[in-house]
């Protein structure tokens, strides 16, 4: 499969999408702005429907078991670097669901596995860095690393930052506003009067409030695989034909399962996922994807690419925040 790709420096995607019922959809909001509403440079619409951190989250939910941290059944072997959490909270966390992924404190901190990653890595602040080895290093405890991104700001002088390989967004064009509204209501007593002892927050009452959801000519995702970018970590080619291979199958589960973004706002694909580059470029199925990275971790695992084994297992503690002893500055 990827044999077909050498040489292209991008694998550009468009999925057409619409929803599942009636015509009405509620896009993704942001604080202090609403709804990502703009206009083309001809004058045409357009509103952002999911952002690429909020697709980027999605797909990255593609893999897991549940909602992790572990990664799914069918794709055990794949290296990741599992956190036991002691202490004042004690649970379980992983490079497939933090935030900053290998980066996360609750990995990055662990003097060991750090001294490890800076060997491997050849990792020394102030001097040059060695993009192959920390692409290597990044690819041997947690391939998705790799492929949504990382920057590792709690290491050394924080000069490692990969980017995201695979990003991708929806957004719909000519769109209209679709206002509506309704009330909450309380039947023991509208006037919110009535309150439970101890609990005076208020919540009580009719509430009457408005709606804005969105109707549009079309609904479009896109998906940008960086090709260059893979081909450029110098990689062995089993390890970029597993990137690439994953990828495309996160980008199917995606459209095939992951596209109730919101309560309001569920979407399902149109016909066929299109490329946009390179030409003659077919994405295999679902379930040819998923024969191909099971093959694909076998390779790498075989060939000494993956840390073993392939759950790195770190222990660590959590803390209750130390109270500031500094006094409070007087407001009189």
């Amino acid at each position: 499969m990827i044999e077909t790709l050498n040489g292209a420096p991008r694998l550009l995607l468009a999925q057409e999408l619409r929803p599942v019922l009636g015509d009405r959809f509620q896009p993704t909001g942001f604080a202090d702005l609403g709804a990502a509403d703009y206009k083309t440079a001809d004058g045409k619409r357009m509103l952002l429907v999911e952002s690429a951190q909020s697709v980027a989250n999605r797909l990255e939910k593609t893999c897991l078991k549940g909602d992790g941290p572990h990664i799914a059944d069918e794709l055990q072997g794949l290296p990741y670097i599992l956190a036991k959490i002691g202490g004042v909270v004690e649970t379980e966390t992983s490079s497939l669901i933090e935030a900053h992924r290998i980066n996360s404190p609750w990995i990055i901190s662990d003097k060991s596995f750090q001294a490890h990653f800076v060997k491997q890595a050849a990792y020394e602040a102030g001097k040059p860095l060695s993009w192959e080895r920390i692409a290597s290093t990044v690819f041997r405890y947690d391939p998705n690393s790799l492929i949504h991104g990382v920057f590792m700001a709690n290491l050394g002088d924080g000069r490692v930052r990969l980017p995201r390989a695979l990003s991708g967004f929806i957004e719909a064009s000519d769109v209209l506003e679709a206002v509506s509204g309704g009330v909450k209501n309380n039947p023991l007593d509208p006037t919110g009067k009535i309150r439970a002892k101890e609990y005076d927050k208020d919540v009580y009452g009719n509430v009457p409030y408005a709606r804005v959801e969105y109707t549009a000519r079309a609904i479009t995702a896109y998906f940008n695989l960086d090709l260059s970018l893979i081909k450029g970590y110098g990689l062995p080619d089993a390890a970029n034909a597993l990137l690439v291979a994953l990828s495309l199958l996160k980008v199917r589960r995606f459209l095939n399962a992951g596209l109730r973004l919101r309560t309001a706002c569920d979407l399902g694909p149109v016909e066929g996922l299109r490329v946009k580059a390179p030409a003659g470029f077919v994405v295999p199925d679902e379930a040819k994807l998923l024969d191909t990275v099971q093959a694909a971790i076998r390779k790498c695992s075989d060939g000494g690419l993956f840390a073993s084994p392939a759950v790195t297992e770190i222990q660590a503690t959590s803390v209750m925040k130390a109270e500031s002893k500094e006094p409070k500055e007087s407001t009189q």
